[in-house]
């Protein structure tokens, strides 16, 4: 299988020691897929550790969302990733590496079968602190509540980072509904389910562990949390 109707959209912060690793692997394993970093102005050589990959594989993109003027988020950074892309599919993942990069074929698969919509499923964290479970089923529980009270279309992880989607149906959506998506946040497919109607198509998931992080540190914190209440909100 070939993987030329396919980009995977990166938004990254300091993933310099991360970057090379991932866009090697995904190069590597699936032939034709372009990869979008998209980069909130990082500091480290995130910049240069793309474009040498760019040099090595070709189909490797580069957003400078800093030198744009654009806005901080992980959010915002995946929207602008998704528009520059032209595939007919996008897959949005993290580049620290807690994405296993093998699952992207089993996504791409699932959505040249038909499917407009599919979201990896975290069946397994590793090394997080019994605090940030406690608030993270806290906050999904919540989260499942405003789907439902809204009707929108609920899936296995509402918070997922890792998920596929038809380009076209992610932009109907998006075009839309600009301003329920939460550009300062990072909940990217959360603000996107708000927008779709129950049963309105049909959401495969997909499996996997999510793994430890190697390199760099995490975003979350306080201001994540509050940018969450907000796309409750919206």
């Amino acid at each position: 299988m070939r993987y030329d109707d396919f980009t995977v959209v990166l938004p990254t912060l300091n993933e310099g020691r991360n970057i090379a690793v991932l866009v090697s692997k995904l190069k590597s394993s699936y032939k034709g897929m372009r990869v979008i970093v998209s980069d909130d102005g990082s500091s480290d050589d995130t910049r240069s550790e793309t474009f040498r990959m760019k040099k090595k594989y070709g189909r490797v993109g580069f957003i400078d969302r800093k030198a744009l003027g654009k806005s901080r988020g992980l959010t915002a950074s995946a929207i602008d990733g998704i528009m520059q892309s032209r595939s007919r599919f996008v897959i949005v993942m993290d580049a620290d590496l807690q994405h296993p990069y093998s699952v992207v074929g089993k996504i791409a698969k699932r959505l040249a079968s038909g499917d407009k919509l599919v979201v990896g499923v975290r069946a397994e964290v590793k090394d997080w602190q019994l605090y940030r479970k406690i608030v993270s089923k806290a906050l999904i529980s919540i989260g499942y509540f405003v789907l439902f009270a809204r009707m929108s279309q609920s899936c296995g992880d509402i918070f997922s980072g890792f998920f596929g989607v038809e380009r076209k149906f992610f932009m109907k959506k998006y075009d839309r509904n600009r301003r329920r998506f939460i550009g300062s946040g990072f909940k990217i497919l959360f603000d996107l389910l708000k927008c779709v109607k129950s049963g309105e198509v049909e959401v495969s998931d997909v499996p996997y562990t999510f793994e430890s992080r190697k390199f760099g540190k995490s975003k979350a914190g306080a201001k994540q949390a509050f940018d969450l209440l907000k796309s409750f909100a919206s």
